[in-house]
């Protein structure tokens, strides 16, 4: 047996979540036997999606759903060794026991930091890079309005926009992120949607209206989006987080979607598997050149899981949200 802890809901959140809805529970965890590893996680991640499990699909008193990176420290599987380094979908434990199944090897380039592959070279790069490629089929030169175009995979799909030679705007919700979205990723025009009136601003940043508009917030974005978007425009809907805490404002241009022929299509990062060579190789050759740029927000200990959680909704976070267990 090995001692370890979990991340547990033990309340369902009233709106916003609260330290108190969250506990952290040591549980022991068996030897791996034949034909199974024993993980280490070293880094977890945080990401908005977890938040509308947390109403009814999270199960209470069980460690919480989520993604990671692990090392192998006993195996008893003939896929994988001893110090393998893997990404998983075990959720937020500090160490696990696993059949190999949902279980893939990183190979880590020796140029780049692991935790790239938990956001640029991971779940959240290849989300944007399908949801815009695919979904949104982008066209060099066109015209792209990205929503929380500071988040993790906002960042990157803004970024790809502007590898495709495409004008960019990206709305964000403070100064220091529009800035660096503005100075260092090397957007066209950003909007602050805290201190700006949404729709005005979008209207000036979008002199020949909007092709792609790659959807993350819903609510008063969507509404304004709409009444941007060119004829035959398209719009993939990655999130709606706006929604994700009870409540959220209403849309009142749907209709713009009639005539406008406009194409709006949800999706999931694990839509794109047929993708993922193209997009490790286009990725890594981005972040190699400096043509993707990134900021990680980085917790230190297993317990600060909540803390990671609560402040991703209260926009604490630049860029990815992680949770470093251990090195």
């Amino acid at each position: 047996m090995t001692a370890s802890r979990e991340i547990h809901l033990v309340r369902r959140p009233q709106g916003m979540s609260r330290p108190e809805d969250f506990a952290v529970v040591e549980r022991p965890v068996a030897d791996p036997r034949e034909g199974e590893i024993l993980v280490q996680n070293l880094l977890m991640s945080v990401d908005p999606y977890m938040r509308p499990r947390f109403n009814a699909d999270q199960a209470l008193g069980e460690a919480l759903i989520g993604g990671g990176i692990g090392r192998v420290i006993g195996s008893h599987n003939v896929k994988f060794a001893v110090g393998d380094v893997v990404r998983h979908g075990a959720g937020m434990r500090e160490r696990f026991v696993s059949d190999g199944r949902g279980v893939s090897i990183i190979r880590p380039d020796p140029d780049l930091p692991l935790s790239v592959h938990m956001h640029a070279l991971g779940g959240t790069g290849l989300t944007a890079y399908g949801g815009l490629l695919e979904v949104g089929r982008l066209k060099d030169g066109e015209q792209v309005f990205v929503s929380t175009a500071g988040g993790a995979v906002g960042s990157v799909a803004a970024q790809i926009a502007k590898i495709k030679g495409c004008y960019v705007v990206g709305s964000t919700g403070s100064d220091d992120k529009a800035a660096w979205l503005r100075d260092v990723a090397g957007l066209d025009a950003v909007i602050n949607y805290k201190t700006e009136p949404l729709r005005e601003a979008l209207t000036a940043a979008t002199p020949k209206g909007v092709d792609v508009y790659f959807e993350n917030v819903g609510g008063a974005h969507l509404d304004a989006a709409l009444t941007r978007m060119n004829p035959h425009g398209r719009i993939p809907v990655c999130g709606m987080i706006s929604t994700y805490n009870g409540g959220g404002e209403g849309v009142r241009n749907l209709f713009l979607l009639i005539y406008g022929r406009i194409d709006m299509q949800g999706f999931v990062a694990s839509d794109f598997g047929h993708l993922n060579a193209a997009f490790v190789s286009d990725m890594t050759t981005w972040l190699k050149d400096g043509r993707i740029k990134y900021q990680e927000t980085v917790l230190d200990g297993f317990e600060r899981a909540p803390e990671g959680l609560i402040g991703l909704f209260e926009g604490r976070n630049a860029g990815k949200m992680i949770i470093r267990v251990a090195e």
